[in-house]
């Protein structure tokens, strides 16, 4: 039977360990779906997150953007981001949610060296435990979409844990449960992909011939997926075209990985020839007058 947590999810990846992932799944995948095109930038979702993560309040300031804050931090999780472009000879905001998207092939799990400080339920949920995390910040590294943000006082890193304990509960996370304008969909990983086809013919009827699912295919697909009505302006969103887990902090931890066990093998070899060859060392005689 899957390994279960003390919140009755099954689990299907822990951080930095040979465990093998269980082969039955417990119950469906589950995945929000994020339609860009309704979104009102009314900032109802950022307002949840933080109040029902009980996250710390942080001054803002006038930079220029309707943004409340310029980036996502360790006590803001979820940021509406409004990017200002040109398209034609109009100039738009470009809309869109930013907060973890709990990638099915998730880069931050696989870069961490603690064990147990990152989990992956068999639900889709990617989850940070900070009683184990050490710090690092590999995860950060590890991360295509850069998510996770790190805490100087606490020497932690936190993110978006999809409101596990109210999924827990069989509710809905509190972004979804609170936007006013249905932009965002909670439900089973098939059936959002499902609500995302149609509603990509229904922009494309309209007129968005470039209009997309995003759901990308280099970290596994994700658990927050988003309508996008300008496909073809990734780039404007903020989003990654072709994400991966990143190789470069990857390989960097595995090569550190192998040279500490090379190291200590040395160290363990040459103790043991120097033994082998000398014996143990006996104490020098002290001279007394």
């Amino acid at each position: 039977m899957p390994q279960l947590t003390g919140n009755g999810f099954a689990i299907k990846r822990i951080s930095a360990t040979s465990e093998p992932s269980p082969s039955i799944r417990s119950g469906p995948a589950y995945a929000k779906l994020v339609d860009i095109s309704r979104c009102i930038g009314c900032k109802g979702c950022e307002v949840a997150c933080k109040e029902w993560n009980e996250l710390g309040i942080e001054p803002t300031e006038n930079f220029g953007s309707f943004q409340s804050h310029r980036d996502l931090t360790p006590d803001t999780w979820l940021l509406m981001r409004f990017n200002e472009v040109e398209v034609g000879e109009d100039v738009e905001w470009l809309i869109k949610k930013d907060a973890c998207l709990h990638c099915a092939e998730p880069g931050c799990l696989y870069a961490c060296p603690a064990p147990g400080a990152i989990v992956q339920y068999e639900n889709g949920i990617v989850d940070f435990n900070q009683d184990s995390c050490i710090g690092c910040q590999m995860c950060v590294s590890g991360c295509p979409f850069d998510i996770p943000r790190f805490n100087p006082d606490t020497r932690k890193v936190y993110k978006c844990n999809m409101c596990v304990d109210r999924v827990e509960a069989g509710l809905e996370p509190a972004c979804v449960k609170t936007c006013p304008t249905n932009a965002i969909s909670w439900g089973t990983k098939e059936d959002m992909l499902g609500l995302a086809d149609r509603k990509v013919e229904g922009l494309q009827a309209r007129g968005f011939g470039e209009a997309t699912v995003y759901d990308p295919a280099g970290v596994g697909g994700t658990h927050m997926m988003y309508v996008v009505p300008r496909g073809d302006q990734l780039e404007d969103y903020d989003l990654p075209t072709n994400p991966t887990a990143s190789p470069g902090a990857l390989s960097a931890l595995h090569g550190l990985k192998k040279l500490g066990a090379s190291t200590l093998g040395l160290g363990l070899l040459a103790a043991g020839l120097h033994y082998l060859g000398f014996g143990p060392q006996e104490p020098e005689e002290e001279n007394t007058p």
